[in-house]
């Protein structure tokens, strides 16, 4: 196997970090969902630096990139676009909305309604649109990167389920530490502290990254580890619904993901455990006596991990033979 994958990675992650301060594990884990054909949902408090990391993301990704800011009078419509009829010409004709793109940055996604929120599950999930029962293919690759405010704040409503299953990874920005903060104010103080991002790769060399990453080896053993690790999240306590298939096949995604980022051809379990937190936890539904715990779904499957026996043997036994 090529490691252009590896290589990519390592352009992506440089040029992010031109403007990004200290969160390399966020920019890692935003370049796996791509290369995985996934999307990722940023969830933390206003100023931490959500939106400036997707742009700065999907900057560095040729191709047509679009911003959406969700805001609770915004119709499902305003996403997927409208059919109209032209009086000239006496047909219906198609405005495509944002959500035909490469990149699409859904800012505070959970400040506009269920029902708009509802408007991405088809295009997440089938990379289509349906608008007055014609559908219409969105372009490849397509990528969702949302950011969401906690739940605490005002203004805001919970995603769906079935719309939070449809994220491969959900991860928080969290405060930058001191040392962090004084490089953002020695960078950013200024006026001229704008950096501009060029493109390090095109749109079109998307897919193939994507085939690339699909094609690493994972043994059947290690889709026996994930097996367990999922079968446990449904019988665990405090847990009402527990990971989905889907949300097992984006375990399986995610850790070839990393084993590309890592440059290897054969996933490793460090890599499933690596990817488990952000890939499940926010699958979990939890018990109503759980869900006030902050963080707790991510300690249930840290917990699930210490539990869970790791199949161990040498290195070649995960090799491609």
């Amino acid at each position: 196997m090529s490691n252009n994958a590896f290589l990519t990675y390592q352009k992506i992650k440089n040029n992010v970090s031109k403007v990004i301060v200290g969160k390399d594990d966020v920019i890692d884990l935003m370049t796996v969902s791509l290369f995985c054909g996934g999307h990722m949902l940023i969830c933390d408090v206003p100023g931490t630096g959500k939106t400036m990391l997707t742009k700065a993301f999907a900057a560095s990704i040729g191709g047509k990139a679009s911003r959406i800011q969700f805001t609770p009078d915004l119709l499902p419509g305003d996403i997927t676009g409208v059919r109209y009829f032209n009086m000239k010409t006496g047909e219906f004709e198609f405005v495509p909305g944002p959500c035909f793109t490469n990149i699409l940055l859904a800012d505070e996604i959970n400040r506009a309604t269920p029902k708009t929120q509802s408007g991405l599950l088809e295009c997440m999930e089938e990379k289509q649109a349906t608008i007055d029962t014609v559908t219409y293919a969105l372009p490849d690759p397509f990528m969702v990167i949302a950011t969401e405010n906690p739940i605490e704040n005002m203004g805001v409503f919970p995603l769906p389920e079935a719309q939070l299953d449809r994220f491969l990874f959900k991860t928080s920005m969290q405060y930058p530490t001191a040392e962090e903060n004084a490089k953002i104010l020695m960078r950013f103080g200024g006026e001229s502290g704008k950096i501009r991002i060029e493109p390090v790769i095109t749109a079109s060399e998307i897919p193939s990254l994507i085939n690339e990453v699909a094609s690493i080896y994972v043994h059947p053993d290690l889709i026996g580890y994930i097996t367990s690790i999922v079968e446990r999240t449904r019988s665990w306590e405090g847990v009402s619904l527990g990971v989905s298939p889907r949300g097992a096949i984006a375990l399986l995604k995610a850790a070839k993901g990393f084993a590309a980022i890592n440059n290897r051809d054969y996933v490793w379990p460090d890599d499933i455990k690596k990817a488990a937190i952000p890939c499940l936890a926010h699958r979990l539904i939890l018990k109503s006596s759980h869900r006030v715990k902050k963080d707790y779904d991510a300690k249930i499957i840290e917990d699930i991990l210490h539990t869970v026996s790791v199949p161990t043997e040498p290195d070649i036994f995960y090799a491609k033979r």
